[in-house]
């Protein structure tokens, strides 16, 4: 609904302007009545988010009043910035230049409209929350007597709250807000609740705020266009191989294991920056596997059904479309943790098949998992296991809304103020169509990843975790590996990631890309963008390793693709799906990926 009703003279038609309104009061109606109705039959949100929440405060309040004398001495260094803010600003109203009392971080996108700063009334209103959320912070993590572990807790939902709490998401102390509604007269508004009943709507009462048109793309049409064909599947995947880009081809082919709490896409979305289509142009036979939407009827699917019929199931679909057993193999995330159990698995079973193995932004020792253990301990776990147990799964919306709120500024505020005060439609995006288009995790096999590794951080223990009847071993997966991380990434932070690649036995090479969990991993050369770090030695210290780590400009890509080159295998005439044992099923991206329905 964006511009539709703004005109060049700035003037809203009263009729078109009443019609609106009466269109927003008809559905907001409905969208009570509906609300009521499912609070009737019990289908309301739990408290026991809420409830968790509670307690951490209380506990937080009770530290807090253990030291009075020390929260009254914040409290005054409160006060004293508080009125040196109030002496500036009266300086600055008698014309008076004074330095700010409080800045915004750089790259903070909330406050870049210039009357932030020009104007004495929203700098006043700007500083006076940057001081406020400083002394909030500040109190939060300087109290004493808390673990480490509640203290985390405390410190994210107090972010949490500071974010919402920003002057910018009102409309009273938003001046690009102010500044539209003046100019559109306040069209902007009526635009913004429909925006909002329609993201209700879609959301079955809960909100879920689009953060691009979901109507600008379309897998198989926009996105995911790579020809290719399905070759193999089951009831957990499909295996996708792709037409060659090349007359001859590396003989070893690269076979991709994806996370299954995303659509495969992510590694295909448009010619220009997908890496399944600059692989192929390197000459290399990728297959990918592109999991299943689950719902309840695969409830009762174990993280060892998704090792037999994931990356298994495909070591034997590869060979029977190619003839070739011996594969150079990619896990992204949560496929990489999947595919490292499954080495081990079969290293201890004998099985060969696997030349070396790469492992993007992935996860094998869980101690420090970054802000993601927030949501990580046996009282919340035991909660998501309770209702995944009603439903069979966990809806893929609930996850992607816990990953949003890890970068809330970015992925929930700024799209509510976008969509809800300005009134506008999100821009077309790629990635964030990607991102929205989250998928459902089995009940079992999830709470299975949560407590073995999150929670009990098993996997790095030699036999800590049994899979199919064979305990696994991490330190005996000897194939040459390459890990890569990213700098900023909130999900599996490098740290962590640095630390399991040093959990397993072979060669071992580790890449820190710039940039976050996605755009530091899909990083075409052609935009040289973020560099990335390398170093050849792995000390067991990460920060020693990070400080004599060499910086490099461009894509890690060129820097894997060296690394690969020994291990191509000799050169063979190009493959096309169908050539082998293995008939083709369907057009790439195929059905599976295609699949929606989201119980979240």
């Amino acid at each position: 609904m964006s511009d539709n009703n703004d005109t060049e003279t700035g003037q809203v038609d009263p009729n078109e302007l009443t019609r609106s309104l009466a269109e927003v009061a008809g559905r907001s109606q409905q969208l009570v009545k509906d609300f009521v109705a499912r609070q009737q039959v019990g289908d309301q949100i739990s408290m026991d988010d809420a409830l968790h929440m509670s307690k951490l405060f209380r506990d937080l309040h009770t530290r807090l009043m253990a030291d009075p004398v020390q929260l009254m001495q914040w409290q005054m260094g409160f006060w004293q910035d508080y009125m040196a803010l109030v002496q500036n600003q009266s300086l600055r109203m008698m014309g008076v230049d004074s330095e700010p009392v409080r800045s915004p971080a750089k790259g903070d996108k909330r406050f870049q409209h210039d009357a932030w700063d020009d104007n004495p009334f929203f700098d006043f209103v700007k500083q006076t929350y940057l001081l406020t959320a400083d002394y909030l912070n500040h109190s939060v993590n300087n109290v004493e007597g808390l673990d480490e572990n509640t203290q985390k807790k405390i410190d994210f939902h107090t972010r949490q709250f500071i974010s919402a709490a920003s002057p910018s998401n009102f409309l009273a102390t938003n001046p690009e807000v102010l500044e539209r509604t003046v100019d559109t007269q306040g069209q902007n508004l009526v635009d913004g609740l429909n925006n909002l009943l329609e993201d209700l709507e879609r959301g079955n009462g809960k909100l879920k705020i689009r953060q691009t048109d979901p109507d600008a793309f379309e897998v198989g049409r926009d996105l995911a266009i790579t020809p290719g064909k399905v070759v193999y599947e089951n009831e957990l995947m499909q295996l996708i191989q792709y037409s060659p880009a090349t007359e001859e081809v590396a003989r070893r082919p690269l076979l991709f294991v994806p996370p299954w709490i995303n659509k495969y896409y992510i590694l295909d979305l448009r010619p220009k920056n997908s890496l399944v289509k600059w692989l192929l142009e390197q000459g290399y036979t990728v297959f990918v596997i592109s999991w299943r939407n689950p719902d309840a009827s695969l409830a009762n699917k174990q993280f060892e059904d998704y090792m037999k019929l994931g990356p298994l199931a495909a070591l034997d679909a590869v060979e029977q479309a190619i003839g070739e057993r011996d594969v150079n193999i990619v896990g992204y995330c949560l496929g990489g943790t999947l595919l490292a159990a499954t080495l081990a698995w079969m290293k201890s079973r004998g099985e060969e098949g696997v030349h070396s193995a790469t492992f993007l932004t992935t996860l094998l020792d869980f101690e420090s998992p970054g802000e993601l253990g927030v949501f990580i301990d046996e009282e919340q776990v035991s909660s998501l296991e309770k209702q995944m147990d009603e439903q069979g799964y966990l809806g893929g919306n609930q996850m992607a809304s816990t990953m949003s709120s890890l970068r809330s500024n970015d992925l929930v505020w700024s799209f509510f103020v976008n969509n809800y005060l300005m009134g506008k439609d999100p821009f077309p995006f790629d990635l964030l169509y990607w991102n929205q288009d989250s998928t459902n995790m089995p009940a079992r096999m999830h709470a299975f990843y949560l407590r073995q590794m999150y929670l009990e951080n098993n996997l790095r223990e030699p036999g800590g975790i049994t899979l199919d009847g064979t305990p696994i071993d991490l330190g005996k997966v000897d194939v040459p590996s390459y890990f890569v991380s990213a700098k900023e990434d909130h999900i599996a932070p490098w740290l962590a990631c640095y630390a399991g690649s040093r959990l397993l036995g072979g060669q071992t090479r580790f890449v820190l890309g710039g940039s976050g969990h996605i755009a530091g991993v899909i990083n075409p050369p052609e935009k040289q963008k973020y560099g990335y770090w390398l170093n050849g030695r792995n000390p067991k210290d990460p920060e020693a390793w990070f400080n004599g780590a060499k910086h490099h400009e461009g894509s890690w890509w060129l820097d894997w693709i060296t690394w690969l080159a020994p291990k191509r295998g000799g050169e063979v005439p190009a493959r096309t799906p169908g050539d082998g044992n293995l008939k083709p099923i369907e057009d790439a991206p195929g059905r599976y990926v295609k699949e929606t329905g989201d119980g979240g």
